[in-house]
């Protein structure tokens, strides 16, 4: 897998490899690096909080992070995202304290926790670019800029070799929907919280300045907690957000570490508004916090679903079973769907991948190799009944092969049913009927015979063979990055 589509999860793939050899193959042990990442993320959030600003701060921004939806949603799944954020956050509160007492392990283990970061998900480098609009706001002396500026280097050299690689693999994200209106408006409500949290004075203080009463006696009295959270909630979104312009890319998850910046804003915004209201923080930010999670508690249980779990493979591999006839063809659009057949073979038995050029085995690929689009349109027109799976909602098809598939199924094809489950959509065509006398050939080549008819004498002298799903052996579950 790591050869052909998921070399960017290789080091997570080796991590739980390690955890099953330790604690056996079971789902809690799936979910359980997920779960204690998040736990670190937590804690190593309010440490940052408590150091540039108070306890409170910090306390509050720990449990702002932990009741955040998507941070939940990341903390029991078996995906390296959460695993990104504890290290993204390890790393803020790393740059903090080598910007604070600068020394050489320091800088080192912030280079370390960047690099982790980035060989679990090298768009967790997003959060080095937000770093480096913190350095440039608090302007340190030379010796911290080079200490910065090698950490940095070092870390990104170190996974310039995964990045490039990973360049073989881009079309592992071409399932990625062109950015929405919903999530633009996401991003802008987010940043627009945390700018409101920026402002209060809690953010622009630092602990130095507070306790020390003068701004000369530290030497950065401009390390204060939104010079280091707003860049970081900020820029990874938006940058993230603009690349998609170009070429869809924006996945909550792949900027989740982001949360890390808005859940300190949101520390020194309770902060603030206990001040504001001269209420104990001590009462104010539990009964805040209760709210907040019986507020979001029907979100939160509706994450603890099974319907909550999108792109199943296996309830498509149902739908298909429910539909199908044998003797059927099947197509996938786009043609990545497929891991549908790769993950459930046994249900695919008996159905005609009209596409398949070469099967997984024979090609020694993970997915095989389709046919050329004039294979795949003599295939189908040679088909009274298709069984089509793809995603709802998804976008025009961009590749030569899925343009016919879709021309052909629009032009040749009525549409008799369609199913939509968790994340996949499956759908039944059938050949048109010619117009004229029932059981007469129409002028398209279609079967005059009622729908779902073998049409045995059509086919009786075609000797093209026609490809089958070609699996021999289960692999493990596929899912997108």
């Amino acid at each position: 897998m790591v050869g052909q589509v998921d070399i960017v999860h290789g080091l997570y793939y080796v991590v739980m490899h390690t955890v099953f050899a330790l604690f056996g193959d079971s789902l809690p042990t799936l979910r359980l690096p997920s779960v204690l990442a998040t736990a670190i993320a937590c804690g190593s959030t309010a440490l940052i909080g408590a150091r540039l600003a108070d306890r409170w701060v910090g306390i509050g921004a720990g449990c702002g992070l932990a009741v955040i939806p998507a941070v939940q949603e990341h903390a029991q799944e078996g995906r390296p995202y959460g695993l990104v954020l504890a290290f993204v956050a390890l790393a803020t509160w790393l740059l903090v304290g080598a910007l604070e007492q600068p020394n050489h392990r320091r800088w080192t283990c912030y280079a370390g926790a960047v690099l982790i970061a980035a060989l679990l998900n090298w768009f967790s480098l997003l959060a080095l670019v937000a770093h480096g609009v913190t350095m440039a706001y608090v302007r340190p002396d030379r010796a911290r800029v080079i200490g910065w500026a090698l950490a940095s280097c070092s870390a990104l050299a170190a996974a310039l070799p995964l990045i490039l690689a990973s360049q073989e693999q881009a079309g592992q994200v071409s399932w990625i929907k062109p950015l929405g209106w919903s999530t633009v408006l996401g991003v802008l409500i987010t940043v627009a919280i945390a700018t409101l949290g920026a402002r209060t004075p809690q953010a622009r203080t630092t602990q130095a300045h507070a306790t020390h009463g003068s701004r000369e006696e530290t030497p950065f009295a401009r390390v204060n907690l939104a010079a280091v959270a707003l860049p970081l909630c900020a820029l990874p979104q938006v940058g993230l957000a603009l690349a998609s312009v170009v070429k869809p890319l924006y996945v909550t998850r792949y900027v989740l570490f982001a949360y890390v910046g808005l859940a300190l804003l949101l520390g020194a915004l309770l902060a603030a508004i206990a001040v504001r209201l001269k209420a104990q923080p001590r009462v104010l930010f539990p009964a805040v916090v209760a709210v907040a999670l019986v507020a979001l508690l029907p979100m939160e249980l509706r994450l603890r679903t099974e319907p909550s779990r999108v792109d199943d493979v296996l309830t498509a591999a149902h739908l298909v079973d429910r539909v199908r006839h044998t003797g059927d063809g099947v197509l996938y659009i786009p043609a990545a769907r497929r891991d549908t057949a790769l993950v459930s073979p046994d249900t695919f038995q008996g159905l005609r991948d009209l596409a398949l050029a070469q099967s997984p085995t024979a090609s020694g690929t993970l997915k095989g190799i389709e046919a050329d689009p004039r294979t795949i349109e003599r295939a189908m027109l040679d088909t009274p009944r298709i069984v089509l799976v793809t995603d709802p909602g998804a976008p025009a098809p961009d590749t030569e092969r899925d343009l016919t598939k879709q021309r052909i199924l629009d032009s040749h094809f009525v549409r008799r049913s369609t199913s939509t489950e968790r994340g996949r959509q499956v759908s039944v065509y059938e050949r048109r009927r010619p117009a004229g006398p029932v059981g007469a050939a129409g002028s398209d080549g279609s079967c005059g015979s009622a729908p779902g008819s073998s049409c045995k004498a059509r086919f009786a002298g075609r000797s093209r063979p026609y490809h089958s799903t070609g699996i021999s052996a289960r692999p493990t579950a596929l899912a997108r990055s």
